[in-house]
């Protein structure tokens, strides 16, 4: 098995050795001792650390990431693994979402549908439509975009309307199918993006998002096809070769692992 020394974990995760260490000393995560006794981490611990990085990059406070995250290890059995949840920022609180919701983890107060911004992976397009574009298509997507917080049905109808007065509409397609995939529409959601790349071609960004929607079907080799077919259109996305090596450790290809987490590497480095 690969493993990864805390100067790796800094360099390809950006985060300060002293929050890896302090994560670390909390059980957050359980890596193994190497020559010297220099911590080694998988590709678990991994994923789990990234969690920890999207914290910070949301501007939660340090000791605020490691209390709340060290509350969460105190509430789960201890055979359940962290890096099976889905860890995320709504204002400075750590949300975590699981089978049964979306709950703050210090106050363990579950939290609606849709408040904040929930993040499965996917990714939307919010730019305005170019000046060229009629004013009735403009507004169907504005009002997709202004309802998706508060009235996400409402917002796939207007999406849907966009579509439908102009079918190579792919911002419109991108934004209704992570809509129906953060709703748990996720037969819908696949059929808008499928449906999408007949009607506008195999863009990178709608590809990626097909990959995140499969990983969640539990359908690994076709989310591994469609993240290398994003890479072949745009090989920068980061994301997709970290997406990648996960899914190639999981399905016991740790050669094609390592390089897509190298690939990772060299382009956060840049970053």
């Amino acid at each position: 098995m690969q493993h990864y020394g805390v100067r790796d974990v800094e360099k390809m995760l950006r985060l300060p050795r002293s929050t890896i260490r302090a994560l670390a000393s909390a059980g957050f995560v359980t890596p193994v001792r190497g020559p010297r006794k220099a911590l080694l981490f998988s590709f678990q611990d991994l994923i789990v650390l990234r969690a920890a990085q999207t914290l910070a990059d949301a501007k939660v406070p340090a000791k605020r990431i490691t209390r709340s995250l060290k509350q969460l290890r105190r509430q789960l059995p201890e055979t359940m693994p962290l890096s099976g949840l889905s860890i995320s920022a709504v204002g400075e609180q750590v949300v975590v979402r699981d089978g049964s919701g979306r709950r703050q983890v210090e106050s363990g107060q579950y939290l609606l549908a849709f408040e904040g911004d929930p993040d499965n992976g996917s990714l939307s397009v919010i730019e305005r439509a170019p000046p060229g574009v009629p004013a009735v298509q403009r507004d169907w997507f504005a009002r997709g975009a202004a309802l998706e917080r508060d009235d996400p049905k409402a917002a796939a109808e207007a999406y849907g309307n966009a579509i439908a007065a102009a079918p190579e509409r792919l911002d419109a397609r991108l934004n209704l199918g992570r809509l129906l995939h953060e709703s748990g529409r996720r037969q819908e959601a696949e059929r808008v993006y499928r449906d999408a790349i007949d009607a506008c071609g195999p863009d990178p960004l709608l590809l990626y998002n097909l990959a995140v929607l499969l990983g969640d079907l539990h359908r690994p080799r076709e989310a591994i096809e469609a993240y290398e077919a994003a890479l072949r259109g745009d090989p920068a996305l980061a994301d997709g070769h970290y997406n990648l090596a996960l899914l190639y450790e999981k399905l016991g290809k740790p050669k094609q692992a390592i390089r897509h987490m190298s690939e990772y590497r060299r382009l956060v480095r840049r970053q």
